[in-house]
């Protein structure tokens, strides 16, 4: 092994193997090709940006873990894996993006190297990751192996924080404090919009109380007045207008993992029903916080929030929060647990989630989250952002 900076202990690597292995085993699964990045990262500690061609972290039944992807990639794996040399394994270039030649021929093969290309293989069917072409082709090489759905298996051993992974989310969100601390001391009418996101992504890669920040899985969402109605836009060179709701949802990151976080800015008086949406969100928001306890469900906290906002006289048909850890590109989230009402995922401490309590109005919105650790008492607030709207006159 040649990676000199490894994030966690081996032991905990092979604590993550162990339960991945017990997953599998309880699926039927003989041997497991997890391609999504994050999953790779959290089983090997690969981390490099090479998610746009295919790659794979391929898990047998015994010994270590392989990696496999693209030839010029092995380099990076070298650096960042646990493994030895013998479980870096890459492909040649002319199979990248060539429509004339598939690498996943080139997994087939490295799989009956090691005899695993029998039996039950498991692959991430529902995965940004893992094209169907790639599942054609996997399946057109591998004769003798039925290949199932193994979506979201790893996933799920991440669900529960080890102390080592909560500490990285802790500083995590010392930065993404600092990022919108930026927002409220650098925001002003006539600002363009894309300098203050430079600043807010300056503030995220300087870091916070000596950790530098890492890139996010996703890039500032910062839409004002009109826009703000819709969740998902980025920004522009508008300048900030006084009389302009501005919700800034970004993200600090400590070595891949995440702490998001969103805040509303207003330039000038708010009107009354912002007023009366930041109210019902706050105390809808105590409500839920109130409720995430461990032996509680995913859907008593959303029920506790939904119940608090409606007396309000408001109404969030959208989930309220979902999972956090780990992630690469494009989605900060693990895509397991959701904080709606039909999730019955019993919280246990150890689980980190971004509490996502938007609200879209009629012509702006209004984004007060937070990331929350359940904890053995109940929920613990990771950020000290202040969550009333931030107003500047």
């Amino acid at each position: 092994m040649e990676g000199a900076n490894l994030p966690f202990a081996r032991e905990e690597y092979a604590g993550r193997l162990a339960a991945v292995r017990a997953a599998m085993a309880a699926r039927g699964i003989d041997t497991l090709v997890a391609s999504d990045p994050s999953n790779m990262a959290w089983l090997t500690g690969y981390d490099g940006w090479s998610f746009y061609t295919f790659q794979a972290v391929v898990v047998g039944p015994e010994g270590d873990p392989f990696w496999w992807g693209r030839g010029m990639d092995a380099a990076g794996a070298r650096r960042t894996v646990w493994m030895g040399a013998d479980d870096i394994l890459g492909y040649a270039d002319h199979l990248v993006q060539n429509p004339g030649a598939h690498p996943m021929g080139d997994l087939a093969r490295r799989l009956a190297e090691r005899g695993l290309d029998r039996g039950r293989i498991g692959v991430e069917m529902d995965n940004y990751y893992y094209s169907a072409a790639a599942h054609a082709a996997l399946a057109a090489a591998l004769p003798g192996a039925a290949l199932v759905d193994a979506t979201g298996l790893v996933n799920w051993q991440r669900a529960v924080k080890s102390p080592a992974e909560i500490d990285l989310i802790r500083r995590a969100a010392r930065i993404v404090e600092r990022m919108h601390a930026v927002i409220r001391e650098m925001a002003e009418p006539g600002m363009p919009k894309n300098v203050l996101v430079a600043e807010i992504l300056k503030a995220g890669v300087l870091g916070a109380d000596g950790q530098w920040g890492d890139y996010p899985a996703i890039v500032p969402m910062a839409p004002s007045g009109a826009d703000a109605t819709a969740p998902h836009l980025t920004w522009d060179d508008r300048p900030l207008q006084r009389g302009e709701a501005t919700f800034f949802e970004i993200a600090g990151v400590c070595r891949r993992y995440h702490a998001p976080q969103s805040r509303t800015l207003f330039l000038g008086e708010p009107p009354a029903k912002y007023r009366r949406a930041e109210e019902a969100v706050l105390e809808a928001t105590a409500a839920a916080l109130a409720a995430a306890r461990p032996g509680a469900t995913c859907g008593e906290v959303a029920e506790a929030f939904n119940g608090a906002l409606n007396r309000r006289g408001f109404e969030k048909d959208s989930r309220c929060g979902y999972s956090i850890g780990l992630s690469y590109p494009p989605d900060w989230g693990e895509r397991t647990m959701s904080l709606r009402a039909s999730d019955r995922t019993v919280l246990r401490p150890g689980m980190v989630f971004h509490f996502m309590p938007a609200l879209w109005l009629d012509d702006g919105g209004i984004e007060i989250t937070e990331p929350i650790l359940i904890g053995e008492a109940g929920a613990e607030k990771l950020c000290a952002t202040p969550a009333e709207l931030c107003v500047k006159h």
